[in-house]
This record gives structure tokens, sequence and C-alpha cells, in this order.
């Protein structure tokens, strides 16, 4: 009975020995298990402070409202991932900037150009093309040899084509004095530089210029070469500031004129004034200035379709009577305003071919830093990357996330961009002053700017988060933070 005792009391030591090792072992587990876990608890804790990573319901919805939530948080992530580097964000988007920036101030320029050619040069009057000695859109050589082959626009030619042009609406003629010398005197007052020009009385319906006061050449002037002035606002801020200018006497280069009518204000083209003129009859001008002047005949028709038909109809009218051989080229040049316009854009689309390489060369460097900026923020976010995925974020999560987060930054960049672009434009503006042209950014300088920056980030973004959504979450987890 003692020894069975003994037998009893050895087995029940033995059986509690090993429970005493078995529980160490399995504490020794829980302990090692306990530590990564506890690791986890303050970017748990960071998680739930930020709502920065998406729910695991918002993530497994199909639905149209689950995929906006996980959109949305993926762009809060990104918005607070760019917060956390302010310095390094803004190193990274200076390309972008810049390129930005660049595009939408060239485009603002081009069109703010555009815009004021289209009304101070291109403005020849509403269906009007201008018969001259050049065709003026064109290239050095080509107005060269113009030079040694066109022959001036004379009266004749003007009287033939009022004669023989057929459905017009209007057409007149205008000569200019071609001496930098002239000048109006009143009393004690000198005005130097004055455009003087004899024009028919019909100029008036063709031309840009309108009556203030008073009135403009007449049929009974040009027939009797009366000595009788149209002038502008220059003249009569010179001269009348206080008192009517009608009726008043003139001298236009020594010759006494009575000024019969007042322009109203036009204004100046590239600073110059367009209100400095004196204009009187041309067949006055004929007798005290130039026998047989070089003329601009202005044609008007009746709508755009008729002006293409008076064209040719010009055209064959005149090299008819010069007598030009079929395949020689014309003696004159016949000038509208879209001729002047497409000229002009040839210009500046060459100015603009410029700029988009400039502009993509900088968006090649911008994207190429994004790029490596985003595979730095993959390696040090590994550990973060393994956390959601083990708690059931999905590859096209982690993709969405990064991709979003290059986006964010890119078009970020191009909204600093627009900003800068619209300080500059208005810096222009303020420098160039109100009589020359307006930088005016167009909306679509706005859209491409910020589409193509955010099209970069998107681009530049897809491999770095492709690479993140490759990570093996329990090697990424390895990774210590």
């Amino acid at each position: 009975m003692l020894i069975a005792s003994s037998t009893f009391a050895t087995a029940a030591s033995n059986e509690t020995k090993e429970s005493a090792r078995r529980n160490s072992k399995v504490e020794n587990r829980r302990a090692r298990f306990e530590f990564p876990v506890s690791s986890f608890e303050p970017l748990m804790a960071s998680f739930d402070q930020t709502a920065a990573f998406p729910r695991t319901g918002a993530i497994q919805s199909a639905t149209g409202a689950g995929a906006w939530v996980t959109i949305r948080e993926a762009f809060w992530i990104a918005v607070e991932a760019l917060r956390a580097h302010k310095l390094r964000t803004f190193l990274t988007l200076l390309g972008v900037v810049i390129a930005t920036a660049t595009l939408i101030v060239v485009m603002s320029l081009i069109n703010g150009m555009n815009l004021y050619i289209a009304d101070h040069i291109a403005n020849l009057g509403a269906n009007v093309f201008i018969v001259h000695r050049y065709q003026w859109a064109q290239g050095y050589e080509a107005w060269l040899k113009a030079r040694r082959r066109n022959k001036p626009i004379l009266i004749e030619e003007f009287e033939y084509l009022r004669d023989n042009l057929k459905d017009y609406r209007n057409i007149g003629a205008e000569a200019e004095i071609q001496n930098i010398n002239t000048y109006a005197r009143f009393q004690s007052h000198t005005v130097y530089f004055v455009d003087i020009a004899g024009v028919t009385p019909n100029m008036i319906d063709i031309g840009m210029q309108k009556v203030e006061s008073g009135r403009y050449i007449t049929q009974p002037d040009y027939d009797h070469e009366s000595l009788v002035c149209f002038i502008g606002q220059d003249l009569v801020n010179s001269f009348f500031p206080n008192v009517d200018p009608l009726n008043k006497e003139v001298l236009v280069d020594g010759i006494p004129f009575r000024v019969v009518g007042v322009a109203e204000k036009i204004g100046s083209t590239f600073g110059e004034s367009q209100d400095n003129f004196v204009q009187i009859p041309l067949t006055t001008y004929q007798k005290f200035f130039s026998p047989r002047p070089s003329l601009e005949v202005n044609v008007q028709a009746w709508d755009a379709e008729q002006m293409m038909r008076l064209e040719d109809q010009t055209r064959a009218l005149l090299r008819a009577r010069r007598h030009v051989p079929y395949r020689e080229d014309d003696t004159f040049g016949i000038n509208a305003s879209d001729t002047i316009m497409q000229t002009w854009h040839q210009i500046t689309g060459a100015v603009f071919g410029v700029t988009i390489g400039i502009v993509a060369v900088f968006m090649l460097v911008g994207g190429i830093v994004i790029m490596n900026i985003m595979l730095a923020s993959v390696t040090e976010r590994t550990h973060e990357i393994g956390i959601r995925k083990s708690l059931g974020a999905r590859r096209r999560d982690i993709l969405m996330q990064f991709v979003i987060e290059a986006s964010v930054m890119a078009g970020i960049g191009g909204g600093m961009g627009l900003l800068a672009a619209v300080l500059v434009s208005e810096l222009v503006n303020l420098i160039v002053g109100p009589g020359f042209f307006n930088a005016s950014i167009p909306v679509s300088a706005i859209l491409v700017g910020l589409v193509l920056s955010t099209g970069v980030g998107l681009f530049f973004g897809i491999y770095p988060a492709s690479q993140a959504a490759k990570l093996d979450p329990i090697e990424a987890l390895r990774t210590e933070n």
C-alpha cells in the first residue's frame, strides 16, 4: 500500500512538471506572437484617427457607391501622404508646375494677340477686301520679287473696276502720303507726323472711321476739289480742346483746309495712335500732293460668299487690263481679313510648336521625378502595405491608392502652374498697359493644363503602383518601419 501511494505521488509530480513545461511553451509562443501584434497598435490607432485606410465593407462593395468611397478614401490617403512631406512634394512638382505655367501663359498670350490682331489690324470692315500694289501677308523673298514686278494701282484702274465690277455693295479708294515730315497747324499749335489721305466720299461706309460731329467728305467736295477736311481726335485734342472745331481753318502741310467733320476715337495699334489723321477729297489730294497717286481700292460685298466671287472678278479684270500672261503671277495684291489672320496663325503656330517642345521636356522630367519619388514612397511604406493586405486590402486597392496619389500630386502641380500662369498674365497686362493687347487665358488652356498634368502623374505612377500591389503581405510585414 505504501509502495502504491509513493508511485502515485511520483506520477502526479511528473504530470505537474509536464503541464508546467507545456504552459511555459504556450506562454513563450504567446509572447512571440503578441510582440508584433502589439507593434500594430499605434498604427491601428493612427488609422482610426485619420480614417486613412478604406473600410473593409467599402472595399468589398461592388456597387458604384462602394467604388466611390474607395476612390475618395484613396484620395485622402494621397493628400495626407503629400502633406507629410511638403518640401519633397514641392520639389517633385517643380517640373510639372513650370511646364503647366509655360503652356498656359503662351496660350493666353497667343489668344490675346489673336483677338488684338483681329480687332485692330485684320479688321478691314464687314465683307471688305483691299486691292493694293502688294500682297500684305507674304515672305521677304516674295515681297522683293513683287517690288520689282508689281505696279501701283492708279486712278484709271479704280474707275475701271468701279465701272466693270458687278453687284458690289460699295467701292472706294484711298491714297496716303508716304512722307514722315507731314504736319498740321492751327494758330500757334503744330502736330507732326500726321497721316494725310485722299479719299472718295463712300469710304465712310467701308472703312473704320465713324462721324462723331459734322459730316464726311461729300460727292460735291470730290467733284469740285474742295479744300475741306475730316480730322481725327488727336488733332481735336491738340487744336480745339475747348471749342467747336467745325468750320475752323487748319494748315495741312501749309495748305489751308476747312474742318467739316470730326471722327470718333479709334485708339492705338501696338502703341501707335490711329487718330492722328486728316482726310481730304481724293481729287484735292491729286491737285496739291500727287497727280498720280498709288491707291488702295476698297471693295465691299454684300456677304462672305459674294466676297469670294468679287475677288475672282477683280483679279480677272485687272489681269486682263494689265495684259498679264496666264502663267505669270499677279502684278497686284488682293488682301482680305482672312488672309492676314491665316498668315498670323502660321506665325503663332510656329511659336506654339516650339512651346509644345519645351513643355514636353519639362513634363517628361517632372514625370520621371514623380515616378522616382513614388518608388521611394513604396519602399518607405512597405510595412504599411503589408498591414493593409493583412487586413483584407486587395491588389487593386493598393494599385488604386498609389495611382491616385501620383495623379493627385501631378494635379496639384497643374493647379500651382495655373496660379503661376494667372500671375504672369496679369503682370504682362500691367507692363504692356491698356493700349496694347491683353493676355487672356482661354478655358481650353486651363483644361489642357490640368488634364495634361494629371495625365502625366497617372502615366508615370502606374509602375510604382504596380510594384506596391505585387508585394507579398508576409514579406512586407517583416520589413521594419
